[in-house]
């Protein structure tokens, strides 16, 4: 087993332990006083899986365009989202946008989903690279909320990896 797996294993075993309803609501109050959410017009998330961090909240905030991922082979696009939108379920169990894609140019803000970060500002995803490859020529800003037990101190970063500009930690409990 690599350090990564090694890490997504542990990580995914102490998101289990965590308040994570609390820890969401904590994190949706962050995001919204941050001057990076405040100044974004269009803003991509993620719904979340798998007792990921749901900040599907923030979809309540009528001024910004939201939008999800979607899988398109070995791509990750993005494609406008409004609260209550149907959406479909993807092979890896993620709920999807029925809408188009559209350019991820327009997107000022994207907030990635993580199992853990490092204190460098890299994340550690599930192993498939869709956001890697999707982040790596964009030029907005990308940012990940974390529960303070999830961050470590390398996720063994390889070139392909994308840092983020900005980490959000909140203290979990445990």
């Amino acid at each position: 087993m690599t350090n990564k797996e090694s890490l997504r294993v542990w990580a995914k075993n102490e998101r289990l332990k965590l308040d994570i309803i609390q820890i969401s609501s904590d994190f949706v109050k962050k995001i919204k006083n941050l001057y990076e959410y405040k100044q974004a017009k269009n803003i991509m998330i993620y719904y979340p899986v798998r007792h990921e961090v749901n900040l599907l909240e923030l979809l309540k905030d009528k001024s910004k365009n939201f939008y999800l991922p979607k899988i398109d082979g070995e791509n990750m696009c993005c494609c406008s989202y409004k609260e209550g939108d149907k959406t479909c379920l993807s092979k890896f169990k993620t709920c999807e946008p029925l809408t188009d894609s559209c350019d991820k140019n327009l997107i000022d803000l994207v907030i990635v989903p993580a199992l853990a970060v490092d204190k460098n500002g890299y994340r550690l995803g599930y192993g498939g690279g869709f956001y890697d490859r999707f982040l790596a020529d964009f030029k907005g800003v990308k940012l990940v909320c974390v529960p303070q037990t999830l961050v470590v101190d390398s996720i063994y970063p390889e070139k392909h990896d994308i840092k983020m500009d900005i980490v959000i930690m909140q203290a979990g409990q445990v």
